[in-house]
């Protein structure tokens, strides 16, 4: 069905590629034609196919580096590709780097004409329109002032205002909405919703899953400058999951993934130091050290490796507990608070009266708790610990607060920490 739709941007094979240098003399010399060549290739991309549609909302996602706002750069012009080739059908806005297209000596006035005119308007047209991109902007007097006083929230809410109000046919956003506070992104995202509506085509780069996952219609994985992939949000999530813990690899037959029993495999054999992504090398520990938390880690459905999870789906807390003394019926904790540190929800063993047993020097246990994702979509924090008694003394033998990171992927958000998952029903009243 899709080849008989409109295409809006065709990228073809591209390739970017940068030369780097070691010392800033060896670029010296090959500007000038002396010696031999010293430098080393970089491809920020690398044979980049991919087509995007007419009134599609397109996302990109990937790790820092992976070529995402570099393709962004290609599309719009800003850069041009080593080789390759990109065709783009549509009159095209884009919110890119915060400053990108403004002068900072302007004030906003100067700078709306300014962009207008860049766009092909002219100053009539851009009079027609500067009522509302004053209103979307919303920064009262400032926009008489030079931009270069303006703090990166107002930056960032007159250059949307101007993206959005010039009537593009295909909207390209990169980052930009993380600047604004939450009622101008709600502001945005009313307005993508708008786009989507009158059949505007848009494409962004977030590192925010959840408004990838209920905005996006299709998204693209970027990795070092490769396309791993194309598909559902909820597809690419989880491939982003994976190369997030390095469990989505580039295979020697060239096809992507990982099987699952090889990512069960490496989740079991090394569990997540405290140096990796999305655990925290600063987290404050205390306790006695008679028994010790000394791995821990997340898996998903799948039992791989995550720092995400979907709202919705289950997830299993792991950690392992190595015993130095004997210990009387362990306790073994693990909470989530938000990152404003309101403690949400946890529990313990001896709540779910799981392990009730002692643990004897220089033995290792292996603990995990499984459960379904009920909190709303957004970051947390995750705090472990391993207590008990002495008879009547409470003891606390291990703790650790906020050590991990979890993201929690959703694009239907409730009321509150959590969903009640309730089931709505409305039907014609009985006379």
């Amino acid at each position: 069905m899709e080849e008989t739709r409109q295409i809006a941007i065709e990228v073809k094979n591209v390739n970017k590629v940068y030369k780097l240098y070691d010392r800033l003399r060896d670029r010296m010399k090959e500007a000038f034609g002396i010696g031999r060549k010293v430098y080393k290739l970089h491809y920020a991309l690398s044979d980049v196919t991919l087509n995007i549609y007419r009134g599609e909302t397109v996302g990109i996602i990937g790790t820092n580096g992976s070529g995402k706002s570099t393709i962004l750069k290609i599309i719009t012009g800003v850069l041009n590709p080593t080789s390759g080739e990109v065709h783009v059908n549509g009159r095209i806005s884009a919110l890119l780097e915060l400053g990108a297209g403004f002068n900072q000596e302007y004030n906003g006035i100067e700078n709306i004409y300014l962009n207008g005119t860049m766009m092909g308007f002219s100053e009539k047209e851009i009079d027609a329109k500067l009522p509302s991109i004053l209103e979307f902007a919303d920064i009262g007097d400032y926009v008489y002032q030079p931009v270069k006083t303006y703090s990166s929230g107002m930056f960032v809410r007159l250059a949307f205002a101007v993206a959005i109000n010039i009537e593009p046919e295909i909207l390209i956003v990169d980052e930009a909405l993380s600047v604004g506070d939450v009622f101008f992104q709600a502001k945005c995202y009313h307005k993508f919703e708008e786009f989507k509506e009158m059949g505007k085509t848009i494409v962004f780069v977030s590192h925010d899953l959840n408004s990838i996952s209920k905005y996006c219609d299709r998204v693209f994985l970027l990795n070092q400058g490769e396309l791993l992939g194309e598909g559902s949000p909820k597809e690419m999530i989880d491939a982003y999951k994976r190369v997030l813990v390095g469990q989505y690899e580039l295979h020697a037959d060239g096809t992507h993934g990982e099987s699952l029993e090889d990512g069960k495999a490496q989740a079991t054999e090394g569990m997540a130091g405290k140096h990796e992504a999305g655990y925290n090398p600063d987290a404050q520990e205390y306790g006695n050290m008679q028994a010790q938390i000394v791995e821990y880690h997340l898996t998903d459905d799948r039992d791989l490796p995550t720092m995400a999870v979907l709202k919705g789906s289950e997830f299993t807390m792991h950690m392992r507990v190595k015993f130095s003394e004997h210990i009387p019926e362990p306790i073994f904790a693990f909470s989530i608070k938000n990152v404003q540190g309101t403690e949400i929800t946890g529990t313990n063993s001896m709540i779910e009266k799981a392990f009730l047993d002692s643990g004897e020097p220089g033995q290792v246990k292996d603990i995990t708790f499984r459960q379904r994702m009920t909190l709303q979509g957004g970051e947390y924090l995750i705090s472990l610990g391993v207590t008990g008694y002495r008879g009547d003394t409470f003891e606390v033998y291990h703790r650790l607060y906020d050590v991990m990171n979890i993201t929690v992927v959703s694009d239907k958000n409730t009321v509150g920490f959590y969903d009640m998952e309730s089931e709505v029903l409305v039907r014609d009243a009985e006379n």
